[in-house]
């Protein structure tokens, strides 16, 4: 199972990853005889060609379970991205005690949080953590975009998913609105991800003309150099408050779920942050707005002081630097990626192979093709 960049890097996929990424209990609910059938195709092709050894990566509804099965054929797993058992779920470490060999994870609280429970755990650092900063100039990136260089730009990054899109874009045009009545030298920089279709790309830009038809937004393709370029961003929680951690960009966290999935959360969710950025810094580091309280006039309460010039901002900078180190383990000269590679291939017998020991794109000389 795999997404179309590991495909065009030779996997042979049996499931399509996108076919089967679902987010939300509800949702996840309502795709569960998709989602299972995938996952029988997977055990068919496994039980036919007896691999050697089992990386499985993040997707735990689906993961879990197909570790029981490689378990039973005596074919060893490596767990790498760990279920997110310390936030809710951990009944689910007894599964993970029995059928997973190691578990290979990406934040450091993770690794003592195994350990503690008996199960073979290392930190690896993040992946994200191993990309270079985008290379476009903010006048190249201007030109590319139909943006004007002297003005303020905000990032609006409200998911890469549709539902996401459309439960979290209209309160951060709500915030965008505000902000530019306070400051019209601004321009909004919206992300929409390639993952998304061109019915789901219509469906934001029609969100934006019936919404936000005055605010000066432009869409743009890349996340990341988005992050780079902005004063700073409202962001919904997930993926993106890593990559904006990493980069430097002082944000705040919103974000909105359905009301089922969100009285369910409540109930069995026992951190004390939801923003991964705050739980890796071990304290409130980022503003977070979710549910009810994620309301564009809170939005803007807590995010105008981050542009500025000054203590807040200066003290979020520093803050996200920390979380950046902590991020990347600590390693110089080895990728998170590349510290993955070494325990297969060691697990395999094959670390002393000289063509193995230091896989081309896996060192740190490697990142962008990493």
């Amino acid at each position: 199972m795999g997404g179309e960049r590991m495909a065009a890097l030779g996997l042979r996929r049996i499931v399509r990853s996108e076919d089967v990424a679902v987010m939300g209990i509800t949702e996840v609910v309502r795709h569960l005889p998709r989602i299972y059938a995938e996952y029988r195709k997977l055990k068919s092709a496994i039980r036919e060609t007896k691999p050697d050894i089992a990386i499985l990566i993040d997707f735990p509804d689906i993961h879990l379970k197909l570790a029981e099965e490689l378990h039973a054929l005596g074919i060893p797993v490596i767990f790498f991205v760990s279920p997110q058992l310390w936030a809710w779920k951990k009944g689910r470490i007894r599964k993970v005690q029995r059928f997973v060999d190691q578990m290979l994870v990406i934040f450091p609280f993770e690794e003592p949080f195994y350990r503690q429970r008996n199960v073979d755990a290392t930190y690896v650092g993040h992946p994200l953590a191993d990309l270079p900063a985008p290379a476009i100039s903010r006048e190249q990136f201007a030109a590319e975009n139909g943006l004007d260089p002297q003005n303020r730009w905000i990032g609006l990054l409200p998911g890469s998913r549709a539902k996401e899109i459309r439960l979290n874009l209209p309160e951060m045009l709500r915030a965008a609105r505000i902000l530019f009545e306070r400051s019209p030298a601004t321009e909004f920089l919206l992300p929409l991800a390639p993952t998304l279709t061109p019915a789901q790309t219509q469906f934001a830009a029609a969100m934006l003309a019936e919404l936000a038809p005055e605010l000066p937004i432009r869409t743009v393709r890349d996340a990341r150099a988005t992050l780079h370029q902005a004063r700073g961003s409202i962001v919904a929680s997930g993926t993106a408050t890593v990559e904006a951690a990493l980069i430097g960009n002082p944000f705040v966290v919103v974000y909105r779920v359905s009301p089922i999935t969100y009285w369910i959360a409540k109930r069995v969710v026992t951190v004390p942050h939801v923003a991964m950025v705050n739980l890796v810094a071990d304290k409130r580091l980022v503003p977070e707005l979710i549910q009810d309280d994620f309301q564009g006039e809170s939005v803007v309460q807590h995010f105008e002081p981050l542009l500025a010039d000054g203590a807040v901002r200066s003290a979020m900078i520093a803050g996200l630097a920390e979380v950046g180190r902590k991020l990347r383990a600590g390693r110089e000269d080895q990728s998170a990626i590349g510290a993955v590679a070494a325990v297969v291939l060691q697990r395999l017998g094959l670390a002393g192979s000289p063509k193995l020991q230091n896989p081309e794109g896996f060192s740190k000389t490697a990142k962008q093709e990493t």
